[in-house]
């Protein structure tokens, strides 16, 4: 039997830009069970054939929400339990101590979170070290990365 994930985590996504990433995205949070959050404005329409074509037959499944801007999606959480994923910080996602409840914020492929969001919580910004070769990994995969980062640590402390 395999292991079964139920991670209450939420994944924010600030503006996505591909479909398919996005796609993947949903189906990796179903499999984990962590919510799904799309700040507007989506590059995209929800019914995308490559979305759903990336979703698979899962994102009728999916718990996710869509808002017009981060300060409402985040307006009754925690300030100290948003993480903010950024290329522009120097503190490692594995230096975090993720909790039940956190979110998890990617910026769009194309720019990343606005650097103003950045400044307003440097505490709160992680990255993932990567070689000086890149400017930055795929966002699906980023975010995949991190959010088992974040599971990982759920499970050694249950």
């Amino acid at each position: 039997m395999k292991p079964v994930i139920e991670s209450s985590l939420n994944v924010v996504l600030y503006e996505p830009e591909i479909p398919a990433n996005t796609g993947n995205i949903g189906r990796l949070c179903l499999g984990c069970g962590a919510r799904l959050h799309l700040i507007r404005p989506l590059r995209f329409l929800l019914d995308d054939k490559s979305l759903k074509r990336a979703g698979l037959d899962y994102w009728h499944k999916l718990d996710y929400r869509v808002w017009d801007s981060l300060p409402e999606a985040l307006e009754n959480v925690d300030p100290a339990r948003v993480f903010y994923a950024t290329t522009k910080s120097t503190r490692s996602y594995t230096e975090t101590a993720f909790q039940a409840g956190d979110w998890l914020v990617f910026g769009p492929e194309s720019r990343g979170l606005p650097e103003g969001l950045l400044e307003t919580h440097p505490e709160n910004c992680i990255t993932i070290p990567m070689s000086m070769e890149i400017r930055s990994l795929n966002l699906a995969n980023s975010v995949a990365i991190i959010l088992y980062e974040a599971i990982r640590q759920l499970a050694v402390r249950s």
